[in-house]
């Protein structure tokens, strides 16, 4: 059922109206802030992210223009002791992610011992062939994760999604908070609040610890994006600017003896890592497809002799896959022999009759997704769907039902916006960043906090009208 907001989790406001331990530091300041100051700081904000070039394209529509992501000034904030719990099931999480990982291109135990359908990555796109058998370097597949999350109560926070493919977002979380302490300087001695500049710093050092054996001195690392026209563009660029590494384009690699190699103004020089920003499909054209000019021809063989460290791994994309998010209990619980910490959505498989059933009978209540989708699209929301919006998806279930998971529609959690009328409530969702190399797991304090700018949506997604805002995490 869908809910109104005033029957959400307010995370800054009991229902009494009093402020929650979190907010209490923070409130204070905002208390004694003149109201035009405030609009003010709002205006300057837009104007900051417009200068710095902090848009994003949409693909698909008419004009694809570039778009400002709107960014709220009222911070998400997160307690120490919320923060100790998240971490701990975050990292669990992502270690029996990467753990699955190994294990889907060697002997498959998990499928073997029944917890896991063979069916659910035979014939996924994302499992790709080319892997099995190699293990990377240190034996990492997803060095960076970003672990979705909603809360729908006081200590009830829910992991939405997996992103192992290409998480995104990162470099909006730094503006954030490059952007607050700009504009706020003076609320950040009152209030303590645990950095999070040093990601890049952190990025680097992860990546640099996963080069290969072949890598003398200092390795070299090096952001892959696919090029100006990209709609991630600004964060590619912006990370490779933090980390102090290259940014290279496909034309700008080739491989010479058994390396690949970066044209620089003194000839071609190695490249020990590759943070890539390509989808794997365009990763190789000798490989994949044929028709890619945004890769390196014959990367993948120089990655399969132990000569490149590729980031993330190419076939990690399988544990994005929505179908695969609904056996995570099962997984987490399979490699690490603890139970999961963080809960899953309860999610119906629709290529289960008895589920399939189910959800086309209670189509006007459930959010119906896409297993490969992404962004907010191809996805239905019941409750605030039209008849006929409800009447075309059940024709697209109906006809694949393999390729949709369902869940409830969620309370989801709201945080504080700030209007012209004042602070008003907006669903929330949190992707916290996580980096995983041989020397450990390291995970961001906070995230990227996305909201629903418009009043009752649960779409917190950039490219459906969704904002940014900083979150933090308090130190104690």
């Amino acid at each position: 059922m869908n809910q109104s907001a005033d029957q959400n989790f307010d995370e800054m406001h009991k229902p009494d109206g009093s402020i929650r331990e979190a907010y209490h530091g923070y409130n204070n300041w905002l208390s004694k802030q003149d109201a035009s100051r405030m609009r003010r700081k709002g205006s300057e904000a837009e104007s900051v992210f417009r200068r710095t070039g902090i848009t994003f394209n949409v693909y698909g529509e008419s004009d694809a223009e570039e778009r400002l992501i709107p960014f709220d000034m009222i911070p998400r904030i997160i307690t120490a002791n919320e923060w100790r719990r998240l971490s701990r099931g975050i990292e669990q999480r992502v270690r029996a992610l990467n753990a699955f990982m190994y294990d889907l291109y060697h002997r498959q135990e998990i499928i073997r011992s029944g917890r896991l359908p063979e069916r659910l990555f035979r014939h996924n796109a994302a499992w790709l062939p080319q892997m099995v058998g190699f293990t990377p370097p240190g034996s990492i597949y997803t060095h960076i994760t970003g672990v979705d999350l909603v809360r729908t109560g006081p200590d009830e926070f829910m992991v939405l999604e997996d992103n192992a493919r290409t998480p995104s977002g990162v470099s909006y979380m730094l503006e954030n908070r490059e952007t607050m302490m700009a504009m706020f300087p003076e609320l950040f001695t009152q209030v303590k609040v645990r950095q999070v500049s040093n990601y890049p710093r952190q990025l680097a050092k992860s990546l640099a610890a996963c080069a290969p054996p072949c890598a003398e001195g200092k390795p070299t690392v090096a952001v892959l994006t696919p090029g100006i026209y990209n709609s991630a563009y600004f964060e590619h660029a912006f990370l490779a600017d933090q980390m102090g590494a290259e940014l290279v384009e496909g034309s700008d690699l080739r491989v010479i003896d058994g390396r690949v190699q970066m044209r620089t103004t003194r000839g071609y020089r190695p490249i020990d890592v590759l943070y890539r920003r390509v989808d794997d499909d365009f990763l190789d054209p000798l490989t994949f497809n044929p028709n890619s000019v945004l890769g390196i021809p014959g990367i993948m063989d120089v990655y399969r002799a132990g000569r490149v460290t590729i980031a993330n791994a190419p076939g990690t994309g399988v544990a994005d896959d929505k179908a695969i998010y609904s056996f995570m209990p099962e997984i987490v619980e399979f490699y690490t022999g603890e139970k999961p910490i963080l809960a899953n959505v309860q999610t119906w498989r629709c290529a289960d009759p008895d589920s399939l059933k189910y959800v086309l009978e209670n189509l006007a209540e459930l959010v119906v997704k896409e297993v490969h989708g992404s962004g907010g699209y191809g996805m239905l929301i019941g409750p605030t769907s039209s008849k006929r919006e409800i009447r075309e998806f059940r024709a697209k279930l109906e006809a694949k039902p393999d390729n949709y998971i369902a869940q409830p529609t969620l309370s989801l959690s709201t945080c504080p916006v700030y209007t012209r009328k004042g602070l008003a409530p907006r669903h929330v969702d949190l992707r916290p960043f996580v980096l995983m190399s041989p020397e450990g797991v390291d995970i961001t304090p906070g995230g990227l906090t996305r909201v629903a700018m418009k009043k009752g949506s649960l779409v917190v997604n950039s490219s459906q009208g969704g904002g940014t805002k900083d979150s933090w995490v308090l130190d104690d």
